[in-house]
């Protein structure tokens, strides 16, 4: 599944950004995330707040699952038949860092003219959070950028090599 695109299009399979896109490239994917992140976890609360298409949902919804980012769980109400809800995995809940990503993003660079839907704040005190790289002993990361890898290919040692990399 992941990578078959790239296996098959002759690019790099050990590009991780096109991995990515590959399973979450498509808006109702990251949309589905968000409100998993919030709390919904059935299908009408998912279809009630993003207004999807029910087959474009069901599609991603199964799409989440097969990639294990979200797991499926069935559950009956009283006199109904068995439905199933949507949990995120650890792979799903690691999604946290890009949605919040996004929303950051998005405040600075395209900001809404209104109130934002969201902030983001730290759990445990509920202080306004910000998200920023830092370095592996804790200390802020000044402007970081990509660095080729042990699979990197030679074009990106290259480029890399003779700073054409930002």
């Amino acid at each position: 599944m992941v990578g078959m695109y790239a296996a098959a299009h002759g690019t790099d399979p050990s590009c991780q950004i096109l991995r990515s896109l590959e399973v979450l490239g498509e808006k109702w994917t990251l949309l589905i995330v968000r409100d998993a992140l919030k709390g919904s976890t059935r299908f009408g609360e998912f279809r009630d707040a993003l207004k999807a298409p029910t087959d474009v949902l069901s599609a991603r919804l199964a799409s989440l699952v097969e990639h294990g980012i979200l797991e499926k769980r069935p559950y009956a109400e009283p006199g109904s038949r068995e439905r199933f809800s949507y949990h995120l995995t650890a792979a799903g809940d690691g999604l946290r860092l890009v949605i919040a990503a996004l929303a950051q993003w998005s405040d600075e660079f395209d900001p809404a003219t209104g109130e934002r839907a969201s902030v983001l704040v730290d759990a445990a005190t509920g202080e306004p959070a910000r998200l920023a790289f830092v370095r592996a002993d804790g200390t802020a990361a000044q402007r970081p950028r990509l660095a080729p890898g042990p699979a990197a290919s030679a074009a990106w040692r290259e480029r890399y090599a003779t700073g054409l990399v930002g």
